[in-house]
């Protein structure tokens, strides 16, 4: 099952194409919409002059928009940043001078952070928000907005990329250290996918957790792992790990058949004493790291 991260997910778009993909609060795409999402965005980052091996920025919270818009990006033959809203204007700029982004994906949440890195900055990406960005606003203006999408081409644009490409660069040595980036290919992500859903079982209709940031490496194990079999990614709000009771409520709603998170969290609903016998009838699997 190695090859491309889009290839994998388009391939299970045209198997289950009125599945639900991904889940975000209220908000659901089916692999058809998805898909067709993420190639109107590969277009659009393309008409803002992204090509074969460019970097771009994700200042996206977790999030349905998210998710397309990494899609979108390796779509377009580029490789995605994922940054964490919550670091330091000092380190992100650090990463902002050290990939040189082509573009930048941002959502209200990162307007600020993104305003702070761009300060004074020979080099601009250019800017693809979520909502229109104007004047008041930041020192900038978004290039394109999602509110756009429906006019770009909804067909997925050849670019010539290979599995040996990057899909995306991670940045570690958490929020103080000098950040460190690791380039990831597409054959890092897909071959480690490959082993990861058979070794877990992972099968088209699953219910899914996608607990870690977009900027921890685990949340390839979520993304892709789910969107290359047909099952569903339930994406968990961040602000659910300080509230046990919640989460828990939470968990069984999604009605998930796998879970897998930092064992923190599970310590945590344990503590309060908020799950009880047999509270997950559809639960499967319950895994964690660290």
């Amino acid at each position: 099952m190695t090859g491309r991260l889009q290839d994998l997910v388009s391939a299970q778009a045209e198997r289950t194409p009125d599945a639900r993909a991904v889940v975000f609060a209220d908000e659901a795409l089916s692999y058809r919409e998805l898909d067709l999402q993420s190639n109107r965005l590969a277009h659009m980052l393309m008409c803002s002059g992204c090509r074969k091996g460019d970097r771009v920025l994700l200042l996206l919270p977790k999030s349905i928009e998210a998710i397309a818009g990494l899609l979108g990006t390796l779509k377009a033959g580029c490789a995605y940043v994922p940054v964490d809203l919550e670091s330091p204007a000092a380190r992100v700029q650090r990463i902002v001078d050290a990939v040189e982004p082509k573009a930048a994906l941002v959502g209200t949440e990162g307007i600020r952070l993104l305003d702070a890195c761009l300060d004074g900055a020979a080099n601009r990406p250019r800017i693809i928000s979520t909502e229109p960005v104007g004047a008041g606003k930041a020192s900038f203006e978004s290039s394109h907005d999602f509110t756009e999408l429906a006019s770009f081409d909804s067909s997925q644009p050849e670019v010539g990329t290979s599995d040996s490409d990057t899909a995306h660069l991670l940045f570690t040595s958490g929020s103080t250290g000098t950040p460190k980036g690791v380039i990831i290919t597409h054959r890092n992500v897909s071959t480690f996918i490959d082993w990861a859903t058979r070794y877990f079982d992972i099968s088209a209709g699953e219910q899914i957790s996608g607990h870690p940031p977009l900027h921890f490496d685990l949340s390839t194990f979520d993304i892709f792992g789910s969107l290359s079999k047909g099952a569903t990614l339930h994406l968990v709000p961040p602000q659910l790990n300080l509230m046990a009771a919640n989460m828990a409520e939470w968990m069984r709603s999604a009605e998930l058949t796998q879970w897998f998170s930092v064992p923190s969290i599970l310590t945590f609903m344990a503590k309060f004493n908020v799950v009880k016998d047999n509270d997950f009838p559809h639960l499967k699997r319950l895994l964690w790291c660290g």
